[in-house]
């Protein structure tokens, strides 16, 4: 069997990921990079074209990944692209993933295409052991916790301010609240309790500071109702202190077995990279997105739809024998 063929929408940090970790995949090769830019302004060795040029490469690529960001990007670009490629995406609105899943799921039956919606870590990874701890632990809680570490998604949509030159936001848990989870103690959980956010700007000239601030901390599906902190600096201290994309986070899951006896489901991630480790986790579903392609199973689907064992390049028999 060829190599599964792959295209990359949008040249950001995630679209660079993607570029190096198919490096690491020896049975995919990439087509091309597309790009809303000039593409000789790409600093890349990689085939690069202009997005205008992507619909002449139907029946070159078997799997687009779309590399842009969750406010606007993605919503647009996915029910056009899944019109006419397999797609893989990273969508990480939780609140509107039901929605953007019926958008997609119409478009791909109807163009006999896959569209595996929000792939990454979360959700994505995190969502797979949500289910697990919840599946095996059916009396408990479950509690997610993110950074410390930039969020791509939020620091993205900072930047759309107009005003904005330059942004960066962090996710901070609660420590103490992990702890008393792990420790078996009931906690007063909630996604804004358990979290602050804090967001560092450079501010483009003749804006001010406090209407900007205003508007980041009442953004709706992103800072609203959190405890948010926003600093302003200059471009030299941006750049000194403020380039690194590490992240990662928990998911915890506290039950019961039987009264009194408590156990804890955990899995934890922490990347130097957030991008790449989300472009990994890309490629792989980009493989089984291929796979499901092939056995005409198509629609949109979401990590928990898709069997584990299609993210591997090894066959079934390798992976019974070696990991099982």
């Amino acid at each position: 069997m060829g190599k599964i063929k792959i295209g990359i929408l949008g040249y950001g940090n995630l679209g660079k990921g993607v570029e190096e970790g198919l490096r690491r995949n020896p049975d995919m090769e990439l087509v091309g990079v597309f790009t809303r830019r000039n593409p000789e302004d790409l600093n890349t060795s990689s085939p690069a074209y202009s997005l205008n040029n992507l619909k002449d490469f139907k029946d070159k690529i078997d799997v687009l990944i779309m590399c842009g960001g969750s406010k606007s990007d993605i919503p647009e670009q996915g029910p056009k692209m899944a019109q006419i490629f397999n797609t893989v995406d990273s969508f990480d609105n939780h609140g509107k993933i039901p929605e953007y899943y019926e958008i997609m799921d119409n478009i791909a039956k109807a163009n006999n295409k896959v569209a595996v919606i929000s792939t990454g870590w979360d959700p994505g990874l995190f969502s797979l052991n949500r289910l697990f701890g919840e599946a095996v632990l059916p009396q408990g809680n479950t509690y997610t916790f993110w950074g410390k570490g930039v969020s791509q998604g939020h620091s993205d949509a900072v930047r759309r301010i107009k005003g904005v030159k330059k942004a960066v936001q962090y996710t901070l848990p609660k420590v103490e609240m992990v702890e008393d989870i792990r420790n078996g103690q009931e906690v007063a959980y909630t996604n804004r309790t358990a979290h602050d956010r804090e967001v560092f700007v450079v501010l483009a000239e003749g804006f001010k500071r406090d209407e900007i601030r205003e508007e980041i901390v009442n953004m709706p599906d992103y800072f609203s109702g959190y405890n948010t902190r926003v600093h302003f600096i200059d471009d030299e201290e941006f750049e000194r202190n403020h380039k690194k994309i590490s992240h990662g986070g928990k998911v915890i899951r506290q039950g019961t077995t039987s009264d009194g006896n408590i156990s804890i489901y955990q899995f934890e991630l922490a990347l130097a990279s957030n991008p790449e480790f989300t472009a990994s986790v890309n490629i792989a579903y980009a493989r089984a997105c291929y796979r499901i392609a092939q056995n005409k199973d198509y629609g949109a689907k979401t990590v928990l739809d898709i069997a584990p064992g299609l993210l591997s390049m090894y066959s079934m028999e390798e992976l019974r024998n070696r990991i099982v």
